[in-house]
């Protein structure tokens, strides 16, 4: 993560600071262009955004004081290193009557455990509380 703290002055990123933006496999945003992606040297794994930008996006939004939107950015780069399939599976357990607190519960300390995802495992831990109080849960 970079030593600095962002700051508005960064803001666009892309435009203020664009050696600072790496995607999750390390290539600099200068090195995404047409031509790297039609030559294939730019595989669909290197477009994704990183961990990093989205903590730099964190905290110029915070700067904001747009501390919603900056949890939004941490919870999203929490869940970098979680499989799309298993964020999936998640946002389905997370319907309405798809789960018991338990098992949203052991998806939270999974979250936290197994991906080191706090924010989104305290996320979920909360939405457990709010679905027993508003009867939400599957009953068995």
């Amino acid at each position: 993560m970079q030593a600095t703290k962002m700051t508005t002055k960064e803001y666009p990123l892309a435009t203020k600071i664009p050696g600072n933006i790496k995607t999750p496999t390390g290539k600099k945003l200068e090195d995404i262009t047409l031509e790297s992606v039609m030559s294939e040297e730019i595989k669909p794994e290197d477009i994704r955004i990183s961990k990093e930008t989205l903590e730099m996006q964190a905290q110029i939004a915070e700067e904001m004081d747009r501390y919603a939107i900056a949890r939004n950015f941490r919870r999203a780069g929490e869940l970098i290193s979680v499989p799309d399939e298993r964020i999936l599976e998640i946002y389905n357990a997370l319907r309405p009557f798809r789960s018991t607190k338990e098992e949203l519960l052991e998806i939270a300390d999974e979250l936290e455990k197994k991906y080191n995802a706090k924010v989104n495992a305290e996320f979920i831990r909360e939405a457990a509380q709010v679905y027993e109080t508003r009867k939400k849960l599957r009953v068995e």
